[in-house]
């Protein structure tokens, strides 16, 4: 099953996929500029790479972002089932393995790599 994780943010979207076995593959964010414009772009990607189930990052410490992230997944035209997954400490673990490597930037690098997280621990409970 061709899989994809999303991390929302304010800012950027991170965004990952799994097409083969459990390897975790993070792509380009998606770099908000609004919420419609973040919406059409996730649905573009989950078609161009035909994924067949979406899990979305859900942290469990904000109320807050917890309703702004179901109100995100209603403005996705999803035709496939999808799944909360919690990402507590996700970005903080993907800033963690970057340091040292790239210089610091909000090119959607980190955002990505904590959907990586996301969807790793995802398939880790399946």
């Amino acid at each position: 099953m061709k899989l994809a994780s999303i991390d929302i943010g304010l800012k950027r979207i991170g965004v990952a996929i799994c097409l083969t076995s459990n390897i975790v593959t993070p792509k380009n964010a998606i770099l908000r500029k609004n919420r419609n414009q973040a919406a059409n772009e996730i649905n573009a990607f989950l078609k161009e790479w035909e994924i067949e189930k979406l899990i979305v990052g859900k942290p469990s410490a904000s109320e807050e972002m917890q309703r702004r992230i179901a109100h995100f997944v209603n403005l996705l035209e999803l035709d496939i089932p999808f799944e909360y997954c919690e990402e507590n400490m996700s970005s903080i673990e993907a800033e963690d393995m970057i340091k040292g490597e790239i210089k610091y930037k909000r090119d959607g690098r980190v955002d990505s790599l904590a959907a990586k997280i996301i969807l790793e621990r995802y398939l880790s409970k399946k």
